[in-house]
C-alpha cells in the first residue's frame, strides 16, 4: 500500500473485479416517485482554474426529493424491495448519523408505516429534530455510531419489524446491498465525460455505487473516496487490507463519523477505489466558505470532496495519488455534494464564524 503525506494510493485496486451498477430497475422506480428530478450538475470554473485542472463539476444532492440529501436514493428502493418480500411489515428500524434515518423515516410515512431511529450519543438537535417530524420514534444510544448499529439489528428482531440499514457486518445483508443500488441512479443522471470523481465515504456505500458505475462507465474514470482525519475506517482498511476499526473522536462531519466499513460495500471499494484522501474539519469549513462564496449552501460531508481535491492539487504530499489519478491542466472532475447544511447553526459557524446556537 502506497502512503504519502496524507492521499493513500489503492494497491489494492482491480477494477476488472468490480461488479457493474445493479440493473436499470431502481432508476425506474425513482422516477415514478412523486417530485423525482435528477439533481443538478454545477460547474465551478473560477475553482478549476485556480486549481489548474480542465472543469470542476459539482453533482448537487441539497435537495433530492425534497430532503437535504441523497440517502433517500438508497433508503426508498430498500424499503421498496423489502416490502415487495414482506408486505407484512409494519415498522421500519435504522441506524443513522442523520440523512439516511432521516430518509427512512420520510419513506415510511409515505407509506403508512410506522419508523423507529437509533441515533448515536451526542448526535445534535438538528439531526434528531428533523427525523422525529417525519412521525419516527428517535431513540439516541449510549454510545457511537457502531452502538446504534447494533441497537437497530437487534430490534429488528421483532414481529413485522424489517431493517433498513445502510451498513452490516454480514457481506450478504440484502438492505445495504439494495442501497448501494439505490444509490446507482446519482451516477446514471451524469451526461458528461469525466476523468475523476471525488465521492465521501463514511461505511463505504455511496463510494461502492460510484465504483461500481465507473468501472463500467465510458473512459472508466477514476473513484477517489474522502474521509475526515477523525473518522478514517476505509483508508485504515485498505492500508491493513481488510476492514478495520478506528477510533471516531468526533467531526463535524456527522455523516462521515463512521469507524467501520460497511462488509456488504467493501468488496467494491477495495477493487475500486483510485486511494483515499483524508481531511480535517478546518478545511472542509473552507470548502463550504468557498462554496458559499459562488452561492452554493453545501453541508459538511458534501463540501469535504472540494477539500480533498486542494489537497489532491496541491500538498506534496499528495503526489503520489495525484500521478496514479493524473489530475493536471485537462482532468476533468467531479464530485459529489451529498448534502445541504443540515445542521443550519453548524453551517452558519463553519461559513460566517459565529458561534453555533
Amino acid at each position: 500500500m502506497s502512503a504519502q503525506g496524507r492521499c493513500l494510493v489503492n494497491d489494492l485496486r482491480r477494477p476488472d473485479r468490480v461488479p457493474p451498477p445493479g440493473g436499470p430497475e431502481p432508476t425506474r422506480f425513482h422516477r415514478s416517485l412523486p417530485g423525482y428530478a435528477p439533481t443538478p450538475v454545477r460547474s465551478l470554473p473560477g475553482i478549476a482554474q485556480a486549481l489548474g485542472i480542465g472543469a470542476l463539476r459539482l453533482k448537487d444532492e441539497s435537495d433530492r426529493l425534497g430532503l437535504p440529501a441523497f440517502k433517500i436514493l438508497g433508503a426508498a428502493w430498500a424499503v421498496e424491495q423489502t416490502l415487495r418480500r414482506d408486505p407484512a411489515v409494519h415498522t421500519l428500524v435504522a441506524a443513522s448519523a442523520g440523512n439516511h434515518g432521516r430518509a427512512v423515516a420520510r419513506c415510511a410515512a409515505q407509506r403508512g408505516l410506522a419508523a423507529r431511529i437509533y441515533l448515536p450519543a451526542g448526535a445534535r438537535p438538528a439531526r434528531t429534530g428533523p427525523i422525529a417530524a417525519e412521525g419516527a420514534q428517535v431513540v439516541v444510544v449510549e454510545g457511537g455510531y457502531d452502538t446504534a448499529v447494533a441497537e437497530a439489528a437487534r430490534a429488528a428482531g421483532q414481529p413485522r419489524t424489517a431493517l433498513i440499514a445502510d451498513v452490516s457486518a454480514d457481506p450478504g445483508a440484502a438492505s445495504p446491498g439494495w442501497v448501494v443500488d439505490g444509490y446507482a441512479t446519482l451516477f446514471r443522471e451524469l451526461a458528461d465525460p469525466v476523468d475523476l470523481v471525488l465521492v465521501p465515504v463514511g461505511v463505504g456505500s455511496l463510494a461502492a455505487a460510484a465504483v461500481r458505475w465507473a468501472a463500467h462507465a465510458a473512459g472508466r474514470p477514476a473513484v477517489v473516496g474522502v474521509e475526515p482525519v477523525a473518522a478514517a475506517c476505509v483508508t485504515a482498511s485498505l492500508r491493513a487490507g481488510v476492514p478495520v476499526t478506528v477510533p471516531t473522536p468526533g467531526t463535524s462531519l456527522a455523516g462521515l463519523d463512521c469507524a467501520t466499513p460497511s462488509a456488504a460495500a467493501w468488496p467494491a471499494v477495495r477493487d475500486g477505489l483510485a486511494g483515499t484522501v483524508t481531511v480535517p474539519d478546518p478545511l472542509v469549513h473552507a470548502a463550504m466558505r468557498e462554496l458559499a462564496g459562488v452561492g452554493l449552501v453545501i453541508g459538511d460531508c458534501g463540501a469535504a470532496p472540494l477539500a480533498a481535491l486542494h489537497r489532491l492539487a496541491g500538498d506534496p504530499g499528495c503526489r503520489g495519488l495525484r500521478e496514479a489519478v493524473r489530475l493536471g491542466t485537462g482532468s476533468q472532475v467531479l464530485f459529489v455534494a451529498t448534502e445541504g447544511p443540515t445542521d443550519p447553526a453548524g453551517y452558519r459557524a463553519a461559513v460566517t464564524g459565529s458561534p453555533p446556537g
